[in-house]
């Protein structure tokens, strides 16, 4: 993955958007509790290119094999798929990874990207915030554990239409300066 002089700032900012939105939003109920057990790896990739960003993805998944006290990892990629349609399209290629690595089941990816938008919705659209990062980064979730807090979970079909709703009452323009705050942390 290589040393890139982004890293501590990126980290920060990732770190800081988890807390405040992912967590102090609540969009995601799991969140909190394995950030507070310090089981969420945060890294940052020097890829370029995608060739180079799927060998960091699939070394992550090797960590992940090899460390089972990491639950989750994010993978931050600043200088990787800037452009939202360019990321999306590159969701098909992790995903064929998983598949040929012979992880499908084992991990999934779910994505997260400064321009995140969602099918169906305009680019302004409050809703897209619930997967607007403050960087591009694939995350890397482990399946049982994704299993395991669904089934414990009292109503999951409910999350993702409360985080349509909070996102829309907070409103674009309150949630930009959320994302823009968190690129300031140093």
């Amino acid at each position: 993955m290589g040393s890139d002089p982004f890293s501590p700032d990126a980290i920060a900012a990732t770190r800081h958007w988890v807390q405040t939105l992912v967590v102090g939003e609540n969009l995601c109920p799991f969140a909190g509790r394995e950030l507070e057990n310090d089981r969420v790896r945060f890294t940052v990739t020097d890829a370029h290119d995608e060739e180079t960003l799927l060998e960091a993805l699939k070394a992550e998944m090797d960590r992940l094999d090899a460390e089972p006290g990491i639950e989750t990892t994010l993978l931050i990629h600043p200088h990787a798929l800037e452009d939202f349609l360019d990321y999306n399209d590159f969701l098909a290629l992790a995903d064929a990874l998983l598949v040929e690595s012979k992880r499908e089941g084992v991990y999934q990816v779910a994505s997260f990207h400064p321009g995140y938008r969602f099918a169906g919705t305009g680019e302004d659209d409050a809703e897209n915030y619930t997967n607007r990062s403050p960087y591009p980064m694939l995350h890397i979730l482990r399946e049982a554990s994704v299993e395991r807090a669904v089934e414990g979970h009292p109503d999951i079909e409910a999350v993702p239409s409360r985080n349509i709703g909070r996102m829309n009452e907070l409103g674009r323009n309150h949630l930009q300066a959320l994302l823009d705050a968190c690129l300031k942390t140093k």
